[in-house]
């Protein structure tokens, strides 16, 4: 089975009930069901190579929101949105100029409730190596690429705890070799890792 077969397979919608999803924190009223939330999409994008990558994004440090942070891209889902899908690819565009057509979209996985209010739906899909990537200044410092299979082993998905507006917070946090992934972007990591424990 190859790599975008067996995406599929994990993020098919019979394998949705399996009890993986992270969802952020279900006590933190920002987060909890009956919060008002803006829908977002991400875009998870795989480089099919031999040993699969993530390409992954740093944001710019003039950014009012998580400055400096290591992220997919994406961003809210626009009235002009088809859907998620549709707003995942236009941001991937406009953020580090990966062209929509070069996307082999191969489905969802699961939505992530961020502590700043926005209900994200990552976008995973295959695209070939070696794209001419142009980061946007205005939002995004760096491009980079992870390998997949790193980043999809329990052990390098470690959980930290904070203080944080007075309570304790637990999130998600990946090194790989200088890069520090947490928060959001390393839960997606984590739920997409669990969707593809299913089948193994």
């Amino acid at each position: 089975m190859n790599l975008a077969d067996r995406l599929r397979e994990a993020l098919a919608l019979e394998h949705r009930d399996k009890p993986v999803l992270i969802e952020g924190d279900p006590h933190d009223p920002l987060v909890g069901p009956h919060a008002k939330t803006t829908p977002a999409a991400v875009l998870m994008p795989v480089v099919d190579r031999p040993e699969p990558t993530v390409i992954l994004t740093v944001r710019a440090t003039t950014m009012k929101r998580h400055p400096g942070e290591i992220a997919f891209p994406g961003g809210r889902i626009d009235p002009g949105d088809r859907d998620a899908v549709a707003a995942a690819l236009r941001e991937a565009a406009e953020e580090i100029a990966l062209p929509p057509g070069g996307v082999e979209v191969v489905g969802t996985t699961d939505r992530y409730r961020t502590i700043t209010g926005y209900e994200v739906t990552p976008v995973v899909g295959i695209v070939p190596p070696d794209l001419d990537l142009t980061p946007q200044p205005g939002e995004v410092a760096a491009i980079f690429e992870a390998p997949l299979d790193y980043l999809l082993r329990p052990e390098h998905q470690l959980v930290r705890t904070v203080l944080w507006r007075g309570r304790e917070r637990s999130y998600f946090e990946i090194m790989w070799e200088d890069r520090r992934i947490w928060g959001a972007t390393a839960a997606m990591i984590v739920n997409l890792s669990r969707r593809l424990a299913v089948i193994a």
